[in-house]
């Protein structure tokens, strides 16, 4: 069962939206995590070394894996969703955006 990692700012909308999606998901499992100090849940190590792909919502969110993560994410499949910050937890288009996004994986 492949996990997926969702990663967005402050874990509070886009990334736990997408954690949603795969809620007793037959295939994969999920987890969120933010990347910012004020993250609700903060990316860590462990949550990198469990993460078979890493999809990030922005580039930015990328740029710091890469910093902070450097050696762990070398040959880990990291995705870039470009989904910006103007969504609220599991609006409709927001889901929409990820369906569409994430239909290999759904």
């Amino acid at each position: 069962m492949p996990n997926l990692l969702f990663i967005c700012s402050k874990n509070q909308w886009r990334s736990p939206t997408a954690e949603l999606l795969f809620k007793n998901h037959a295939i994969h499992s999920a987890k969120s995590a933010g990347t910012s100090d004020k993250a609700r849940i903060k990316v860590n190590q462990k949550m990198i070394d469990w993460a078979d792909f890493i999809f990030v919502m922005e580039r930015k969110h990328r740029k710091i894996l890469e910093q902070n993560f450097q050696k762990s994410i070398t040959h880990k499949p990291i995705i870039v969703l470009d989904i910006e910050d103007n969504y609220q937890f599991n609006t409709p288009e927001l889901i929409d955006i990820l369906r569409i996004s994430l239909q290999d994986y759904l």
